[in-house]
């Protein structure tokens, strides 16, 4: 084999390395897969009900699903991030989530070394994440329905959801703005005029007016 022979096949060897290299070193900053809100629905600090309601995010919205628990994913957005439930979205293409194991749907999964993120061609290699602490034993309530609150009549406009067991005492910016209520599934929904559930007035179906309470809630709850 002559100098220039070997010169060349030392460079492509070279630039192989160097490519394999990139990869490995910025996968972790790609760590997170695109996903599509399916309707309207409340962003929480955990995975379950029983945390706290940082955001709400509108049907349709793009975000980015960085990590999955039980049925819950973390999903990164325009605004606070934060957990919601899988039910509530779809990964690439419009798939729907297996709401058992919905990493599975973004390509990945959660299992004892911590989350992992399949690439490449063929047999797909693993990249393992670094290790997070532990999180306390979290109890999955059963999910009942939620309701969504709207600003005009007839379900339109602006407009937030609550699942069952969810309250708010003082709606501040949204108080005296409701118009209507969509109530699907049926669940006990306490519309009040004053704060701290004062004045109230109980629906168990959907409502596209509320009469004499329209534009003047002050407090909600559901149960």
């Amino acid at each position: 084999m002559n100098r220039r022979t070997r010169k060349t096949l030392l460079n492509v060897a070279t630039g192989i390395a160097v490519a394999a290299t990139a990869v490995v070193v910025f996968l972790p900053a790609a760590y997170a897969a695109p996903g599509t809100v399916t309707s309207n629905v409340n962003v929480r600090q955990g995975p379950g009900t029983n945390y706290a309601v940082v955001d709400a995010v509108r049907r349709g919205t793009q975000v980015d699903v960085q990590q999955c628990e039980g049925s819950w994913c973390y999903i990164a957005k325009p605004g606070p991030d934060g957990w919601i439930s899988s039910t509530y979205l779809s990964a690439g293409g419009g798939a729907v989530v297996n709401p058992q194991q919905p990493g599975v749907s973004f390509g990945f999964s959660t299992g004892p070394g911590g989350p992992t993120i399949n690439f490449g061609v063929g047999q797909q290699p693993q990249v393992q994440q670094p290790q997070r602490p532990p999180r306390p034993p979290v109890v999955q309530p059963t999910f009942d329905g939620e309701v969504c609150f709207y600003d005009r009549t007839r379900f339109r406009g602006d407009s937030f959801c609550l699942e069952s067991g969810d309250s708010n005492r003082n709606l501040g910016n949204w108080a005296d703005r409701i118009s209507s209520i969509d109530n699907p599934d049926g669940l006990q929904v306490q519309v009040c005029s004053e704060n701290n559930y004062r004045d109230c007035r109980t629906y168990t179906t959907s409502a596209s007016s509320l009469g004499d309470l329209d534009d003047f809630v002050a407090s909600v709850r559901v149960r």
